[in-house]
């Protein structure tokens, strides 16, 4: 009763400094409750992006118990994932070609997936790993791209771009994201293509590919790769490369989605159908009977 009396109490300064104390404890509480006080969150810095988690005791221990991983093979929970994407850069610009197919475990879910994320009219981000991650994650970094135009009047550089969305993803480093993205684009130091994943790697180069089936078309994008190559020649070996792919890796095929980023812009190429391409002579059939690669067939977009 004097408890009750204490905290209600309007005359008692007693009571008052009590009744704020216990209101600050319930806040406190409140707070651990909602974000986790072992959540891994310590290390988050200052006003950087985050999201409530379940409160449990460490949800990257309960991660790593159910999620698929090199220690534990026969858990519960397989993520299993199977792509083809690619980007090369040249003298022409970017050349960006990926796969359309998207696969639950060994089954096909879809044939038409859009897996490059046109971010702004100057960058493009590709898909492998888990979509919903790519395509959220992507999505957002290119709202903060616009932001940047607004508050410095100028475009946000590949460099800049890549590296907000490593910083992005490494803050939830072990919660369970699966992403492999390239952030390609043209900025003022010309074409550029960074490699981005979700344990916050970062990776500038001239040629990467990623995917299951990346092992297939990284044969022949090594093999046809120079810098010098015509616009012609580049979007041949981009698309030829996703043809290989397509052709050898059961979780990559369908079509291929095939883009150019220049000094004005990405443009759109075409969808092609793996399957059209390899009657249209990519396939080894066709090649043994004399076409050769430095002479490539004719092909026509689907879409």
């Amino acid at each position: 009763m004097n408890s009750f009396v204490e905290r209600y109490s309007t005359t008692s300064a007693t009571g008052q400094l009590r009744r704020a104390q216990r209101l600050a404890d319930e806040e406190d509480e409140f707070s651990d409750a909602a974000w986790g006080s072992s959540a891994g969150f310590g290390n988050i810095v200052k006003g950087s992006p985050s999201f409530m988690v379940p409160n449990t005791p460490d949800p990257t221990s309960f991660l790593r118990l159910h999620t698929d991983d090199h220690a534990d093979p026969s858990c519960r929970i397989k993520i299993q994932h199977g792509t083809t994407t690619l980007a090369f850069r040249f003298q022409g610009g970017v050349i960006v070609a990926v796969d359309s197919r998207a696969t639950a475990g060994s089954y096909i879910a879809s044939g038409t997936v859009k897996k490059v994320i046109e971010i702004n009219p100057y960058l493009l981000g590709t898909m492998a790993g888990g979509a919903a991650d790519c395509q959220y994650w992507e999505t957002y970094l290119g709202m903060h791209c616009r932001l940047h135009e607004l508050r410095n009047r100028e475009r946000i550089s590949v460099s800049a771009a890549s590296k907000y969305l490593s910083n992005l993803v490494y803050s939830y480093k072990g919660m369970g994201l699966s992403m492999g993205t390239m952030v390609c684009g043209w900025d003022k130091t010309g074409p550029a293509v960074f490699y981005v994943d979700s344990d916050g790697t970062r990776l500038k180069g001239d040629i990467f590919s990623v995917g299951s089936g990346s092992t297939f078309a990284y044969g022949v994008l090594d093999q046809g790769y120079r810098w010098d190559l015509t616009d012609e020649e580049a979007q041949e070996l981009g698309r030829r490369s996703i043809y290989a792919a397509g052709h050898r890796d059961a979780y990559s095929g369908n079509t291929c989605n095939l883009y150019h980023v220049k000094e004005d812009g990405w443009k759109f190429i075409g969808n092609y159908d793996l399957a059209q391409l390899h009657n249209q002579g990519y396939g080894y059939e066709h090649r043994v009977e004399g076409r050769s690669s430095a002479n490539p067939p004719e092909v026509v977009a689907t879409a």
